[in-house]
């Protein structure tokens, strides 16, 4: 079958199933199978490729699967991240927040860097590529989310995967330098908003959404066990929901922090609250 062929029947049969995004999701799904840049379709279109996957590939899709988990991988930043089942979904919103981190952290000379609630790593991983004089420690909870990790920090040689809970972080500070930035995107959907998301969301672990009862608790939980950790003149970046921009702020700033600052995403939504230690 010619890459063409495959498409064509791809984006018919997405269609015929009322998926969202049919010609973007046929487009992705069979440059993926034939290991070509969506870029490259145009060029590549007449190959012959194996597709011997791909009825199967199609059916996760309208069964309701994100695509980044039927594909197995998902840019972000300047990078490609492994996902899948069990593992967030890195958005492009996110990419704001690593970028603002390597700003802060090109302006030290080996900054260490914590990445909380690390997931697939994308956040830590990029860091750290982008700022190699960095030590980046990516802590992640989740057993499966950790497998991913570990893929993803190959990318690198200055970030470590470490499996740690930040709700009980001695493990991990306990042989720790002390941190010059700490980034973290945590949960913080609220609980009685979780079966409410789309979809295709709700296909995402809930120990990656659920923020508690009213969406803040990773970040009390942060700021109370990492504070004593950050430098002084160090910066805590969090990302957070379109509606938390206040109440990060003011945990921020009753805790101390200096120079609290709310920061919109290109949506013009709240997006990341940023702060530094005294």
């Amino acid at each position: 079958m010619i890459l063409k062929d495959a498409f064509d029947y791809s984006y018919s049969y997405l269609l015929n199933h009322n998926i969202d995004e049919a010609e973007f999701k046929a487009l992705c799904l069979v440059c993926s199978l034939a290991e070509l840049k969506n870029s490259q379709y145009g060029l590549c279109r007449n190959n012959d490729y194996p597709f011997e996957a791909l009825d199967e590939k199609l059916n996760l899709l309208t069964e309701g699967d994100p695509l980044q988990y039927v594909i197995g991988k998902w840019d972000f930043y300047e990078s490609e991240f492994c996902v899948g089942r069990g593992v967030l979904i890195p958005r492009p919103e996110t990419e704001e927040l690593v970028q603002l981190a390597v700003n802060f952290a090109s302006m030290c000379s080996a900054p260490v860097v914590y990445d909380l609630c690390s997931g697939s790593g994308c956040i830590g991983v990029s860091i750290a590529k982008a700022v190699p004089s960095s030590k980046v420690f990516c802590v992640e909870k989740s057993e499966i989310a950790f497998d991913y990790l570990q893929k993803n920090i190959t990318l690198c040689g200055n970030a470590t995967a470490v499996s740690g809970d930040v709700f009980n972080p001695k493990p991990f500070l306990d042989n720790a330098p002390a941190a010059d930035i700490i980034v973290s995107n945590p949960p913080y959907i609220k609980t009685s908003d979780i079966d409410n998301l789309q979809p295709e969301v709700q296909k995402e672990p809930a120990m990656a959404l659920d923020g508690g009862e009213d969406g803040l608790l990773f970040y009390r939980e942060i700021i109370k066990n990492f504070s004593d950790s950050l430098t002084k003149g160090g910066r805590i970046l969090f990302e957070i929901g379109n509606e938390q921009g206040n109440d990060v702020f003011n945990l921020l700033d009753t805790a101390g922090f200096a120079d609290v600052s709310v920061i919109k995403d290109i949506y013009g939504n709240d997006r990341i609250v940023t702060a530094v230690k005294k």
